[in-house]
């Protein structure tokens, strides 16, 4: 298939000369390169990896000092996302007076772990602060685009992904009837997406939603604006697809989805994963999942949407990898023999991953420096 040409002015990677960034990464990150067989991983983040993926977790600041929660998330995971406290009403709860505390927590305590981070979520019509759901016209547009600028500025080149705008469609593709979208029209979205780029050049952008686990209305309606920005050279760089899922779920279309949009020429990243239900049948709709992204070769990583029942929003589904005492569930297995089995095919030289490397996934910034330069000499 034809892909789009990159959007101008955001990170053109010329194929001939990011071997040599590629080699410049891992000596200076301290990542080996491995060639031939390799050794199965023995955790979720260290299996992704091998393949140039990460495997992710949202997560609560206030339970990082939790020993069961934070031994199992420091071992299990090498990529973070705040499950509330980088929304609007937690960050800018007055006009123009941030609160970055939460954000900040998460953030420290993935880098000094070697974790990546996901931005989670800059506008979403809903966890709006009360000052903004008045607001009309010019002055919500200008709103909005403070708010990208300030939290995306104050977190600059520490995000690997933004969730730029989320879940502005509804199921039949038509536009979801926000305040945002009543008042400032069609174009609030490319707004948003424009202000996050100048706030963060160097972070991936991405939309991000629901109901889009296969070819239906919905992501046809995404599918269709990602082609337009495309088309136009408005910086989108990634979808995400939420994937809140139960062991019932039609999957037979999932990754033919993925790969339509991967073919766009855009990254695509499963961003909030939890499949309801227990036993095989739950293994194996995780096992699907898993299977569709590592198939996809611009499927930069999954995210789950916490990992312990506990602390999960569906908790009575059962949804995540471990259970409420933290001990790794049927779902865990199938998810880490899916993802060791990814790292044997790309060393076997199956995977076709070219587009996503371990360097990639661990040190974002290092990576884009060393691929800009590699661009300038090219």
């Amino acid at each position: 298939m034809h892909s789009s040409p990159p959007a101008p002015g955001r990170r053109r990677r010329c194929r001939s000369t990011v071997a040599v960034a590629v080699t410049a990464v891992l000596a200076t990150a301290g990542v080996v390169a491995l060639s031939g067989t390799a050794h199965a991983a023995d955790t979720l983040g260290a299996a992704a990896a091998e393949s140039g993926r990460y495997y992710g977790t949202a997560v609560v600041p206030e339970l990082l000092d939790d020993s069961a929660y934070g031994s199992t998330l420091n071992r299990e995971f090498n990529s973070v996302v705040a499950e509330n406290v980088m929304k609007w009403d937690a960050t800018e709860p007055n006009r123009g007076q941030f609160n970055f505390s939460g954000g900040d927590r998460i953030v420290e305590h993935a880098r000094s772990r070697g974790m990546s981070v996901r931005g989670h979520t800059l506008v979403w019509h809903a966890q709006q602060p009360g000052w903004v759901q008045g607001l009309t016209g010019d002055s919500l547009r200008q709103a909005m685009l403070d708010h990208i600028s300030g939290v995306a500025g104050h977190y600059r080149g520490q995000i690997h992904s933004w969730d730029v705008v989320n879940e502005a469609f509804e199921w039949d593709g038509s536009r979801r009837q926000s305040n945002l979208q009543q008042q400032l029209g069609n174009g609030w979205i490319e707004e948003a997406f424009r202000a996050a780029d100048s706030a963060d050049p160097n972070a991936k952008l991405c939309y991000n939603d629901y109901g889009t686990d296969g070819i239906n209305a919905k992501s046809d309606a995404i599918y269709r604006m990602v082609q337009d920005f495309r088309s136009r050279g408005v910086p989108i760089d990634c979808v995400g697809f939420q994937s809140h899922l139960d062991s019932n779920s039609d999957l037979s279309t999932y990754r033919q989805n993925l790969q339509r949009f991967a073919d766009l020429g855009i990254d695509v990243q499963i961003t909030e994963l939890d499949i309801g239900g227990s036993g095989s049948a739950q293994a194996n709709a995780y096992r699907t999942v898993t299977q569709a992204c590592v198939a996809v070769s611009r499927c930069n990583g999954i995210t789950i949407w916490g990992f312990t029942d506990a602390h999960s929003w569906r908790g009575d589904d059962t949804p995540l990898l471990f259970d409420t005492n933290y001990n790794k569930k049927e779902a865990y297995y199938a998810v880490l023999d899916a993802l060791n089995s990814a790292a044997t095919n790309s060393y076997s030289g199956n995977s076709g991953n070219s587009g996503n490397t371990a360097a990639e996934a661990h040190h974002p910034a290092a990576w884009r420096e060393n691929v800009r330069a590699a661009d300038r000499t090219a």
